[in-house]
């Protein structure tokens, strides 16, 4: 009788998020298996299943993750400008997620813990804009500065900003941008 190896010595919903996150970099979301993860960890097939019920409650699991560190890469920052640089860091750190928070369709949209965390990244994204003086539309005002800096980590995660960037971190070109945007003017060592 051979042996088989079932069991995973370590937290095998942590081994399946990081695997999950590495094939989603390469390949994106749709390259996704459940069987194939299994693979990766060394465990049978069915053990993913166990955490995550099917390939949907993995993606759901892993933008609850994104929208959680997300949460936390904005808090304590109050300037806006800032939130907005911290948004593109957190896209260029976590790509993978990134790519996932933001299809609805590949999510389970009524799951607890993703709306949980959505609903703190949100708060951490509005938090930014409530101290801006003389905003009438305060909904508005967030939507546009969510725009700008989800627009901008979108293009540069594509490679469609790398020869405007001219070597420059995605975060300083992003200062930059706000500052054109906001004040008209590009900071001193641009000009």
């Amino acid at each position: 009788m051979t042996s088989r190896k079932t069991y995973h010595h370590g937290d095998l919903r942590q081994s399946v998020l990081a695997a999950a996150l590495d094939v989603i970099a390469a390949e994106g979301p749709g390259a996704l298996s459940l069987r194939d993860l299994a693979r990766r960890a060394g465990v049978s097939h069915a053990a993913p299943a166990h955490h995550f019920k099917d390939r949907t409650g993995l993606l759901t699991a892993i933008a609850a993750e994104g929208y959680d560190l997300l949460a936390a890469a904005l808090a304590g920052t109050p300037e806006l400008r800032e939130r907005g640089v911290r948004y593109v860091r957190f896209a260029t750190d976590h790509p993978a997620h990134f790519q996932v928070m933001f299809q609805p369709d590949l999510l389970r949209a009524d799951d607890p813990e993703l709306l949980a965390a959505k609903e703190r990244a949100s708060a951490e994204l509005r938090a930014g804009v409530a101290g801006l003086p003389d905003v009438p539309d305060a909904r508005t005002a967030g939507i546009a500065a969510w725009s700008l800096a989800h627009g901008f980590a979108t293009l540069f995660l594509t490679g469609n900003v790398d020869a405007a960037l001219g070597g420059r971190e995605p975060e300083e070109y992003f200062r930059s941008l706000t500052g054109l945007l906001f004040t008209g003017q590009l900071p001193a060592e641009e000009q």
